[in-house]
């Protein structure tokens, strides 16, 4: 019995003794490792030497591009459809006749009118005649006279309804798709088809109020379309003469030449936008800066640490970003590995 328990208790002994040679001998390999350095293990990451250059400041914005006249177009009265002039889909020419909408009836009320005003004519007359006599007194001529003059409006207005049958194109363009045949009992709330004129597009877009002051009337600018690598161009001819409140933009539309027919109204599109050149600007790669609550941050290289420096930014390119304060010319940029660092951390860059 007794040397059952001396067996458990030398087991228990060696164990300990293990246990602590295992402690002292991993503390004496972190010491021989931090007896070499002295300081942590700097980390290797790429990064780039601010200089000044010259920076074109192009704003990439959204918009929306759209007919430069379009219209529906609609019966201004109501009757059947005598006969239909154009082909779905076609080109028409302004003043072209569309459709004819029935109008034997306002014929016959204007023919009704005509009697009447033919009437009122001659008792106007008459009445003209017996003033100069003296036989009537001035009111009754005058009413002779405002008969006549009833008459002949009422005709006018049958005449203005008559050629409200007849809908013409107000402008050349190309016409949809119809919603009427012959035959159809039309009414002003029908649409018939959209009239829109292509030849030349507008495009819509809006830019933060901070860009105002820099945009021009008579600018060329380019944009692209989804689906599409071709750049076109477009001019600006009009601002809006105030900043919307709710957004803090303001809007802007330019116009382009669309000959060949290639673009469609209600499409989107990547406008470039110029603003000024800027000179001896301080620009770094996008992937370096890091946004944080107060703003935007990067890190520089300082004397083998890295260092915390807060930016402020303008506009942004597909690569690279505007630096208006924070940086200087000379400073080293980190651009790699930037999400893990923290200031004071022992880096080592590798300029780029």
């Amino acid at each position: 019995m007794k040397i059952k328990y001396l067996i458990y208790g030398l087991l228990i002994v060696g164990f300990g003794a293990f246990i602590s040679y295992r402690i002292i001998e991993n503390k004496g390999d972190s010491k021989a490792d931090n007896g070499k350095s002295g300081k942590p293990k700097a980390m290797r990451l790429s990064g780039i030497v601010v200089h000044p250059e010259t920076f074109d400041n192009n704003l990439s914005l959204s918009g929306s591009i759209e007919a430069n006249e379009q219209v529906e177009i609609r019966s201004e009265v109501s009757g059947i459809v005598e006969s239909i002039n154009f082909q779905e889909g076609s080109n028409v020419s302004k003043g072209q006749l569309l459709f004819k909408v029935n109008d034997r009836e306002l014929r016959a009320q204007l023919s009704q009118a005509n009697t009447k005003e033919n009437l009122a004519s001659e008792n106007e007359r008459r009445a003209k005649l017996l003033l100069q006599k003296e036989a009537i007194s001035q009111e009754e001529y005058e009413v002779a006279r405002a008969e006549y003059a009833s008459m002949k409006a009422q005709s006018q207005l049958i005449k203005a309804q008559i050629a409200k049958t007849a809908v013409r194109a107000p402008f050349s363009g190309s016409i949809g798709l119809r919603s009427i045949s012959v035959g159809t009992y039309i009414t002003p709330a029908i649409l018939v088809a959209n009239l829109v004129n292509i030849a030349k597009l507008k495009i819509t877009f809006s830019i933060p109020e901070k860009y105002a002051n820099q945009i021009k009337n008579n600018t060329i600018l380019s944009f692209k379309v989804s689906g599409s690598t071709e750049k076109y161009s477009a001019t600006i001819y009009a601002i809006e003469p105030s900043v919307e409140v709710s957004t803090r933009t303001l809007q802007v539309r330019a116009i382009a030449e669309n000959k060949d027919g290639k673009l469609l109204p209600g499409t989107f599109a990547d406008v470039e936008l110029p603003l000024a050149v800027i000179k001896n600007a301080i620009v770094v790669p996008t992937q370096a800066v890091i946004p944080v609550q107060n703003g935007k941050k990067v890190f520089i290289s300082d004397f083998g640490k890295a260092k915390e420096v807060m930016v402020e930014t303008a506009t942004r390119t597909d690569a690279s970003l505007l630096i208006l304060s924070g940086l200087k010319a000379g400073d080293t940029v980190i651009t790699s590995g930037v999400m893990s660092l923290k200031n004071e951390t022992p880096v080592k860059v590798i300029i780029k």
